[in-house]
């Protein structure tokens, strides 16, 4: 025993003096620095000075020299750590499935599904006609179509009604600007129509021949009109027929077709506002009948069955959502019926409508219930899980005559399961489960738990957490805390087979479901947007308050993480709470809020006035500078900090991190690391291959395992 002891002494203190070398060199390199160019920005008598406002310039020679100066000093700083990210990438794609393939979903006579082969990074289209049959039809493979282009992304395959004709979108930059084309599915040709700068979404008619889009503001990238296209082999988008145009500059505009196939629907939505308006799929030269005009602060959404339009809404209070519905031949608000009335503790999240059955997407206390409504007047029941924490949803259900529900369910220790639900008879046939190779995985080895938490005004805050049942409990484990908190958008506990490489190396890792996400219902979100948006921040600091308080680990232990908006989160919160964290990943973050508000040329900015405020107003101006981490980073000890970005990204454009990182730079004090690494071939989305995906993820965790000292 003391043979051992004396063993694991040397070992930490060899391990010790390789560290200290390591960290000696590493201060002996220089980080780089941006200049500073004095800008004078000045709104509603405030002023500020922005010494970085001059890396907004996408095409100056200096930014890109910056950004690559940035990149070398992170290739430097890493370099100790190459090994461990290549083992972390190799280790996580043996756990995926090359050759796998999706569930076959039926559509209109064919059963579509997807497949990977080994060795591949991009996805291969196919249908057939028998769900047991051998033989498929290749409709895209993504693998050949992307050879030549490091970044690739194809979105909105729409097969015209007789099955001949794939209306798709390709995007080669990782701006979310899709080029529409068309392909024979009989004889393979793909034809010279080329429709630039649209959303990569389409819609046919029920005629096979006219299909409808929408293209995109070339400077904003806001989606405000939809055009008609009547096809032919040799016809161009030069003379297609606007349809639809918004002007509003807060909305986005978007169109589809019932699951009825009956009418096609034009949308325009912004953050707080929906209108519809709508033709039949059957005469698509007809004029859009409006459906219900819009009225600020009223959201809702449609769906068609029989002779009834199925309204989603938040009509009249009904703040978590309730079900109405209406005649096709009197479809304004005044004419709506009740069919699931608004109930405040239960927030309504969507439906899915069959033949002889209406099944609702509820969630409530946080978890997510799917319930079973017959249109027969039969007794509706809710699907039973039994988890105490979990996410299930329902999944490709595009067949209307069937008693076959397909929903999708995992947790935090339990990978997905796509499984089919007889509505009739009750039964669950899992179709597939997310396979975990590499022979290491039981998930009887893992336990996850949710814990609620106060906040400083009072309110209980969920925390869904996952370890290995075997890892030492003596307080000091290394945490990672990830949050989002915007747009409604709910983070649910999901599996991951990435995160094992965390789990199995010690780590504990949580979600911290925070305001401004939809976790706990609708008013989850009201109470963390505009004049109430710091709420996120001090809820996240809460939880990690919570987290060290009770034992889980440390404040030298303690890691978080946030991506775009969640990378705000990140910034507002090494501002506010630096001290309670030992490292800090901040991914393509959203973090000058006001510059970026102030300027309505950016994509999503006017689209965004209802969630952050529009700072040309001084309320809105002064409440969002009191927050937005550039205006208030200051000279102080800042926790290690990896900050990632996109250079083609059009969400949260480059030069926002950029400018962060040079400020921090230029005043933060303590010897904590700050890298930043920009990708200078992708967008928000990173990496296009999802093995190229899984190299960003490796660079991630090897940021947090090397602060750690493992290093295998």
């Amino acid at each position: 025993m003391r043979y051992i002891t004396f063993i694991l002494i040397v070992s930490y203190i060899f391990v010790s003096s390789c560290k200290e070398k390591q960290q000696e060199a590493m201060t002996k390199i220089t980080p780089p620095v941006a200049d500073k160019k004095e800008v004078i920005l000045e709104k509603h008598g405030d002023i500020r000075v922005d010494n970085y406002f001059w890396l907004n310039e996408r095409d100056n020679p200096e930014v890109i020299d910056y950004l690559e100066r940035e990149n070398d000093y992170y290739n430097k700083m890493t370099a100790h750590t190459e090994d461990l990210k290549k083992s972390l990438f190799e280790e996580m794609k043996s756990r995926i499935k090359e050759d796998d393939s999706s569930v076959p979903y039926k559509y209109n006579g064919y059963w579509y599904s997807t497949k990977y082969e080994k060795g591949k990074d991009y996805p291969i289209y196919l249908r057939k006609k028998d769900e047991e049959g051998a033989h498929h039809e290749v409709l895209f493979d993504c693998n050949e179509m992307a050879k030549g282009h490091s970044y690739f992304n194809l979105n909105g395959i729409n097969i015209s009604p007789d099955n001949t004709l794939a209306v798709f979108g390709v995007d080669t930059v990782s701006r979310r600007e899709y080029v529409l084309q068309v392909k024979n599915l009989v004889t393979g040709e793909v034809y010279p129509l080329r429709i630039e700068n649209t959303t990569g979404s389409s819609t046919w008619a029920n005629d096979n021949k006219t299909f409808f889009y929408t293209r995109k503001d070339k400077q904003t990238l806001r989606s405000d009109k939809i055009f008609k296209h009547v096809f032919n082999t040799q016809g161009s988008g030069s003379k297609d027929q606007l349809v639809y145009h918004e002007p509003d500059e807060t909305f986005r505009a978007f169109v589809y077709k019932t699951k009825s196939q009956k009418y096609i629907v034009f949308g325009s939505g912004s953050t707080l506002t929906t209108e519809f308006s709508f033709i039949d799929a059957d005469h698509p030269d007809q004029q859009p009948k409006v459906f219900q005009p819009r009225v600020r602060g009223l959201e809702y959404s449609i769906s068609h069955y029989k002779d009834t339009f199925y309204i989603l809404t938040n009509a009249d209070g009904a703040t978590n959502f309730k079900l109405m519905k209406t005649s096709v031949d009197n479809t304004l608000k005044e004419h709506w019926e009740e069919v699931i009335a608004h109930r405040p503790e239960v927030l309504l999240e969507d439906i899915d409508i069959f033949k002889d059955y209406l099944v609702i997407s509820e969630r409530s206390e946080g978890l997510n219930k799917i319930m079973i409504r017959p249109w027969d007047k039969g007794d509706a029941y809710y699907i039973p899980f039994d988890n105490e924490t979990y996410t299930v949803f329902t999944s490709t259900n595009l067949e209307f005559e069937t008693d076959t529900l397909r929903f999708v369910y995992n947790a935090l220790t339990t990978p997905a399961s796509t499984i089919d639900f007889n509505m009739k008879t009750k039964e669950r046939v899992v179709k597939k489960e997310q396979q975990v190779l590499g022979g290491t995985f039981d998930k009887d080895n893992y336990a996850s738990e949710r814990v609620w938490i106060l906040a400083n005004d009072g309110t209980k805050i969920p925390i869904s957490l996952v370890y290995r049942k075997d890892m030492r409990n003596n307080g000091g484990n290394p945490l990672l805390l990830y949050g989002y908190g915007s747009y409604g958008a709910t983070i649910d506990p999901y599996f991951s087979s990435v995160r094992l490489s965390l789990l199995d190396r010690g780590f504990i890792y949580a979600i911290a479901h925070i305001r401004g996400g939809e976790y706990l219902g609708r008013q989850w979100y009201e109470k963390g947007k505009l004049l109430e948006k710091k709420n996120t921040f001090t809820d996240f600091i809460n939880c990690t308050e919570f987290l060290i308080q009770q034992g889980y680990t440390t404040k030298e232990h303690m890691y978080a993480m946030g991506g775009s908006a969640g990378g705000l989160l990140m910034g507002a919160v090494i501002n506010l709470a630096p001290e309670l964290y030992n490292g800090v990943i901040a991914a393509v973050p959203f973090v000058d809020v006001l510059t970026t508000m102030l300027d309505e040329s950016i994509p999503l900015t006017t689209g965004e006035y209802d969630e952050w405020g529009d700072p040309n107003k001084k309320k809105y101006y002064n409440y969002i500078k009191s927050y937005s981490p550039y205006d208030n980073v200051a000279s102080k000890e800042y926790p290690n900090l990896l900050v990632t970005t996109g250079f083609h990204d059009s969400q949260v454009q480059y030069w926002e991190p950029a400018k962060w990182v040079a400020k921090l730079r230029s005043v933060k004090k303590g010897e904590q690391i700050l890298l930043f690494q920009t990708n200078m071939d992708a967008g928000h989305g990173g990496a296009s291959g999802r093995f190229e995906a899984l190299k960003e993820v490796a660079q991630e965790y090897a940021f947090i395992l090397d602060l750690e000292g493992i290093h295998q």
